[in-house]
């Protein structure tokens, strides 16, 4: 990826100076709790016909069949999110090394190239986007849905709007599920702040109020097509990488084997020799890679709707 030299975003908050302290609050994956990639154990947007919501507005309308509730009011209300994202923003530095310095950097651009894509695609609807902010750590921190740690794996909190990210992560991407190259990691970033699009547009909300009521089966099929969405939106934002010019020979053929190589099925097979496709909540590598294929192919986030018919 043509990554070096761009403008970064000011929404890093770099908490690794702060190191691994202890903080409670427990796991952050319990009801309302994050949206992550499974590690094995658990102003330049709208271009290429990417304004469009539909597929987002496609999944409100079903849910307002279900729920009563005008999908108009949770596209409008935002879930409460913040009229700024600036505060959020950090300062803060923290000593590392070379390739620890060259990561972050790597991060800033790659979360400021989703923040123009997404505000352009929010402007040609009339909504606003408010960015999430991006928070690097090393070992522990306390977040919104609870305590992380390096084991937890990249995710999303839509308590605090923020996605957490351990930079050793990108090593266990590399060397335990075979994933090497920096479109892999750009990938893993983007499926994040897919999450965050379907906060901001209702969609993460009600799932959460929907899985209250639903057995475990049934939550899991419905994260299911969740997951699958924030990866239609990765390769939509991989699509708005090339028209940018930022994407080199190979970077797609890393993001899609990225897609493979945690997929439910691959991982469980890995992990116990088997899979058990009722208790699956992030896809099939098959169904990752076809969606975030769809989404590059399609440049648009109307071709994401994963929650009509079979995914």
């Amino acid at each position: 990826m043509k990554w070096r030299g761009r403008e970064q975003s000011s929404n890093i908050e770099d908490r690794r100076s702060q190191g691994g302290g202890g903080f409670g609050g427990g796991s952050p994956f319990g009801s309302g709790g994050g949206f992550r990639i499974p590690t094995g154990g658990g102003g330049r947007g709208g271009r290429g016909g990417m304004g469009s919501l539909i597929g987002i507005v496609v999944v409100l309308g079903l849910v307002w069949l279900v729920t009563g509730t005008n999908p108009i009011d949770l596209l409008m209300g935002m879930n409460g999110a913040p009229t700024s994202s600036s505060s959020s923003a950090s300062s803060s530095q923290a000593p590392a090394s070379a390739e620890q310095a060259d990561l972050r950097d790597f991060v800033g651009v790659v979360v400021k190239e989703t923040e123009d894509m997404w505000t352009g695609v929010f402007e040609a609807n009339n909504q606003t986007y408010v960015a999430p902010t991006v928070v690097l750590f090393n070992g522990q921190t306390q977040t919104g849905c609870g305590t992380a740690n390096a084991q937890t794996g990249p995710f999303y909190c839509p308590q605090d709007q923020k996605v957490y990210l351990d930079l050793s992560f990108y090593d266990q991407l590399r060397q335990q599920f075979g994933a090497p190259g920096d479109f892999a990691q750009a990938y893993v970033l983007a499926h994040e702040i897919g999450h965050h699009v379907q906060n901001l547009t209702g969609v993460l909300p009600k799932f959460d109020q929907l899985r209250q009521t639903m057995s475990q089966e049934e939550s899991n099929a419905y994260s299911v097509r969740v997951e699958l969405q924030a990866d239609c939106y990765a390769g939509v934002w991989a699509n708005y990488a090339g028209q940018e010019n930022l994407l080199d020979n190979g970077d797609i053929e890393e993001a899609l084997n990225a897609a493979n190589n945690i997929g439910d099925d691959t991982l469980q097979k890995q992990s116990q020799g088997f899979a058990v496709p009722k208790t699956f909540n992030h896809g099939t590598s098959a169904q990752r890679k076809t969606w975030f294929e769809k989404g590059y192919s399609a440049g648009s986030p109307g071709a994401c709707d994963t929650f009509t018919g079979n995914v």
